[in-house]
């Protein structure tokens, strides 16, 4: 098949002149970044159609674009951005929330969910199970730029981070196993050893991939090529996971970014110069774009059809929130870094979700007779932790006194 070179460059350009809208509009209003953007792809997605244009957008199109383009390299941006010292520190409590704390979170909600919308025909145990799985994990994405944007102490952004990024892998790894039993490709018996294959899996190969960014950048010695080593170690490490060893690239990339940095030495950081203004207009760029995409594919039919789905979800995904954090917390307690109950207060309250839904929510396949209800909950979700959790985070940081 030949490849359209100017069409694919006009839907290029229309997906980046969308994503600058949401810029323009956050100028104009003030608005957070997410949110200006999310309204941005929702005004084009209200002209495209009234103009009669066609800009190549799909359901594939936006799952393949989130999941293979930009989730790389925001999650390899985020991951850079933890400091490793205060990472270390904060291991213990943020493996338990992100390897306990996602177990508690996708069971309580698929027991609620299954439960509250009470059909076990049009919607078993395994669509309660896969929407728990989706939406069980928070969005680095948007909670690191809230965190960056309040200003936040170092050592809860990297706790919230370092949450974000790990639950990330393991929601996506969950969520792919239910997906396979959904499909009839899979048995529940063979669920554990998967699991765990891929998210170890993950880990090695980026281990691998952080050594040999780091070894190439300290052998080059180059601030330019050490930016373009990086940007190859996020899209490379990804690939090589996801597609030849068939383990978690989410984990890959974000173990690539952290193991990459720790072997870095001080010779080594005149190299890193030019990396940091790199990060920041990356970062700024790919969240409008990812976010005007969320716009773009939201749909008012939704709102009508399962509008009782939708808070159904909303109210259990917050319980179940809330539950799995302070859950954690006690846990915490085990360790030697224990989690505060402000900090539980604010890690639950600003457990966003986003990016990660939306990619889980339009990767799933129409064949499932459920699909669209477990799209427009996720969607509802995604909307209502946006619209209210991430607009109220600040002011409930600045209440507790924890700046």
């Amino acid at each position: 098949m030949v490849m359209d070179i100017p069409l694919l460059m006009g839907q290029i350009l229309a997906f980046c002149c969308i994503a600058l809208g949401g810029i323009l509009i956050q100028r104009v209003t003030q608005l957070d970044i997410t949110l200006a953007s999310l309204l941005s792809g929702v005004i084009a997605g209200l002209l495209i159609p009234w103009l009669g244009l066609d800009i190549g957008l799909r359901a594939n199109d936006v799952h393949d674009l989130v999941f293979y383009i930009l989730l790389p390299l925001l999650i390899f941006i985020a991951s850079w951005h933890i400091n490793p010292v205060i990472l270390r520190r904060w291991l213990a409590p943020s493996l338990i929330l992100a390897s306990v704390g996602v177990l508690i979170s996708a069971g309580i909600m698929t027991v609620g969910i299954y439960f509250g919308i009470g059909h076990a025909t049009g919607f078993p145990w395994i669509a309660a199970l896969l929407t728990g799985a989706i939406l069980s994990a928070t969005d680095p994405i948007a909670v690191v730029a809230k965190l960056h944007q309040l200003k936040a102490p170092e050592d809860l952004s990297t706790l919230f981070e370092g949450e974000s990024l790990f639950n990330d892998a393991t929601a996506v790894v969950l969520f792919s196993v239910v997906l396979l039993i959904a499909q009839g490709k899979a048995s529940p018996e063979s669920i554990s050893v998967y699991f765990v294959g891929i998210f170890f899996g993950g880990i090695a190969v980026g281990l691998v991939c952080g050594l040999l960014a780091a070894l190439a950048v300290s052998y080059i010695r180059q601030s330019s090529a050490s930016t373009i080593i990086f940007l190859v170690g996020a899209f490379g490490s990804f690939y090589i996971a996801e597609h030849l060893v068939h383990v978690s690239g989410i984990m890959s990339v974000m173990v690539t970014a952290v193991f990459a940095r720790s072997r870095l030495k001080e010779k080594d950081q005149p190299y890193l110069e030019g990396i940091g203004l790199t990060w920041n207009w990356l970062e700024l760029f790919l969240n409008a774009l990812l976010f005007s995409l969320m716009g773009l594919v939201i749909t008012f039919e939704m709102f009508q059809e399962q509008w009782l789905a939708m808070i159904i979800a909303i109210a259990v995904a917050s319980v179940s929130r809330f539950a799995s954090v302070y859950i954690c917390t006690a846990l915490s307690h085990l360790t030697t870094q224990p989690i505060s109950a402000k900090w539980a207060l604010i890690l639950s309250w600003g457990g966003l979700r986003g990016g990660i839904a939306i990619a889980l929510a339009l990767s799933l396949p129409i064949t499932l007779d459920y699909w669209w209800t477990i799209q427009s909950m996720v969607f509802a979700v995604v909307l209502f932790t946006l619209l209210v959790q991430g607009t109220t985070t600040g002011r409930l940081i600045g209440k507790l006194g924890v700046h």
